[in-house]
């Protein structure tokens, strides 16, 4: 009944759209390929073929063309992981991260992870920015800086309170090197582990592995923070014990 009255408030020019696809020869593969990308909103089209031949005979044993598909385009995922561009492709992303995380903290055979891995030293971090200036806030206490009791969702909520003094070049920056940033904090974190348990970065590493899972977003005020999940495993990763001196203090000192 919901899907008849959809079709009933639908405009006449967009029925008629949606009669002509569902009459077109190839709807049923068309709706196998919809499918497919999990209902992505802005699909990649692809056109074109390959052929596969056996490099002794020349014999071709596989050829495609995308020519046989409906519009003569073959209809991939964007694989976009904003869900303000591509909600499906966004939540397909966000669901594969959570059982990755998942089974890092607490083990997945079926993924290849031992269940002793729940027992290995881990820390959840998180790495913020700087303070760019006071912006507009929710606090869990009072009022914000500005006087206001602000709702959830206002517009105002992360912007500058004095966007003169604002520094809004170090806020570009920071999101700009974000990525290298944390690429160096991985560097670093092995160097500090390695101090602190007062062995060569070369003996830390053959005794010891250091696992990282994160996810990136964005603060209400518009700088990236990164959700971190940091482990620490035997020298042949979550398959091996760590060695006696790690622990989950040593890593979070070394963070």
């Amino acid at each position: 009944m919901a899907g008849t009255a959809a079709i009933v408030g639908t405009d006449p020019l967009t029925l008629a759209d949606l009669l002509r696809v569902a009459n077109a020869p190839g709807f049923d593969r068309w709706q196998e390929q919809v499918r497919r990308t999990g209902g992505c909103s802005d699909p990649i089209h692809l056109e074109g073929m390959t052929t596969t031949r056996d490099t002794k005979t020349g014999q071709v044993l596989y050829s495609y063309s995308t020519q046989g598909e409906p519009g003569g385009r073959l209809r991939v995922a964007c694989g976009n992981r904003r869900a303000s561009r591509c909600p499906s492709c966004a939540w397909t992303y966000a669901g594969d991260t959570f059982h990755l995380i998942r089974a890092g903290l607490t083990g997945d055979e079926s993924k290849g992870t031992p269940l002793t891995v729940r027992t290995h030293p881990k820390v959840f971090a998180t790495l913020t920015a700087p303070s760019f200036g006071p912006v507009h806030n929710r606090p869990t206490r009072g009022l914000c800086r500005c006087g206001t009791d602000h709702p959830e969702g206002s517009p105002e909520l992360g912007s500058a309170l004095n966007p003169a003094a604002y520094d809004y070049a170090g806020a570009v920056l920071w999101n700009n090197h974000a990525g290298d940033l944390w690429r160096r904090f991985t560097i670093y974190l092995r160097r500090e582990v390695a101090a602190r348990a007062g062995l060569t970065q070369k003996a830390t590493a053959d005794a010891c592995r250091i696992s990282f899972g994160k996810v990136a977003e964005f603060q209400k005020r518009g700088a990236v923070h990164f959700h971190a999940i940091v482990r620490l495993d035997g020298p042949d990763g979550p398959d091996t014990a760590p060695p006696s001196w790690a622990s989950v203090a040593l890593l979070s000192d070394a963070i």
